[in-house]
């Protein structure tokens, strides 16, 4: 069997025109954007053109947009400019976002720089907004609330301007980590009440190691990283000039097949759940995945098993790529954080399947008959 790619939360394929339009940096104009001859000043002007582009499309000002390594660097450098220079003494999160905020976080918390307060999550996965407002109410320290804007396990969705619109009652700073919905869904962000946004160019066809952090320009922070005067001195360090050539034109294409590419991937994930259901006894989805979620996410309990337990095992060996996401494991995976706060159910073995443009029905028959004998 060829080989079946259901994992494209984690990573998607570069798209051909990227590479496209990469290959000139990565050949002919390489030379240092910081130069101030002629190479140079190429370099210069394409990442400018890109940071133009990405801007447009965010509707957001090119002033506010800094290009970095990606999602996780983006979100440190929000989360911890916001305890540093902005003032924020108490950090609302949820025990559900990705590690590089939880990782953050815990780590800001036990270095004694802020108190840390996690939000109620209700049955569905979902953010409890009423517990939000009374943390933030009761708060007698300068919050920061980070909370992602699409789950990437259970793909669950925050509503950006119900959070925002709380945070800026209380005067709170708002990061949302939106590296599953950048090149997912259309922002606008001149009109959305957040102060960091951040994206990663691998997660809609674009290359590896480069994102994206959205700064309001109503905010001003100190360098993460030192060294250099790159990014108007906010990141140091010779820019990623063909990477982000790269995201900006994935993300240019990404929003270009927005609405084409979106009802197909979704049709993908109704498709497999149907089958699913159909098929394979005693299976159960988490989140809310007809509700207010990313459509290119379906995470999958099905029944904990002799067979079922070497699930993933077991689909790779046939070509099927997918990833974990249960309660419980053995050995030195300690499994999913967000399985376990969620569903803490430790008879059921659970499967994230993320879909892209390049995914077909076909693929998913393939996957549901295969699942039928492993389980």
């Amino acid at each position: 069997m060829e080989r079946i790619y259901l994992d494209n939360a984690a990573t998607t394929a570069l798209d051909p025109e990227v590479l496209e339009a990469m290959m000139p940096y990565l050949t002919k104009y390489f030379g240092n954007p910081s130069s101030i001859y002629s190479y140079g000043r190429e370099s210069r002007m394409a990442i400018e053109n890109a940071r133009k582009s990405v801007a447009k499309i965010l509707n957001a000002h090119p002033a506010e947009i800094f290009f970095t390594s990606g999602g996780t660097e983006s979100s440190n450098t929000a989360i911890t400019a916001s305890v540093r220079d902005l003032g924020c003494k108490h950090i609302i999160s949820s025990q559900i976002e990705h590690h590089a905020t939880t990782h953050t976080v815990e780590y800001l918390y036990h270095n004694g720089e802020a108190a840390l307060s996690y939000v109620k999550l209700l049955p569905n996965g979902h953010i409890d907004l009423e517990d939000l407002e009374n943390l933030l109410a009761e708060s007698e320290e300068k919050c920061l609330v980070t909370l992602m804007h699409a789950n990437n396990e259970i793909g669950n969705m925050i509503d950006l301007h119900a959070v925002g619109n709380l945070c800026k009652k209380y005067q709170a700073i708002f990061h949302s980590d939106t590296v599953q919905t950048v090149g997912h869904f259309p922002f606008d962000l001149r009109n959305t009440p957040v102060h960091f946004i951040t994206g990663a160019g691998h997660k809609f066809h674009g290359p590896k190691g480069v994102g994206m952090l959205y700064i309001n320009e109503n905010v001003k922070i100190k360098p993460f990283v030192h060294g250099g005067s790159q990014e108007r001195n906010m990141r140091a360090g010779t820019e990623n000039l063909y990477g982000i050539i790269g995201f900006a034109k994935a993300l240019e294409l990404a929003t270009t097949h927005y609405e084409n590419d979106s009802q197909y991937i979704t049709g993908l994930k109704m498709y497999m759940m149907e089958q699913l259901q159909k098929q394979i006894s005693g299976v159960s989805f988490n989140g809310d995945p007809t509700g207010k979620s990313l459509y290119a996410v379906l995470s999958v309990s099905f029944p904990k098993t002799e067979k079922s337990e070497m699930i993933l095992f077991n689909l790779d060996i046939n070509n099927i790529c997918a990833s974990g996401g249960s309660a419980c494991t053995s050995g030195a995976d300690q499994g999913s954080h967000v399985i376990r706060a969620i569903n803490n159910n430790p008879n059921q073995v659970t499967v994230r399947f993320s879909f892209s443009k390049h995914n077909t029905r076909a693929e998913i028959d393939q996957v549901i008959a295969k699942l039928k004998e492993l389980i």
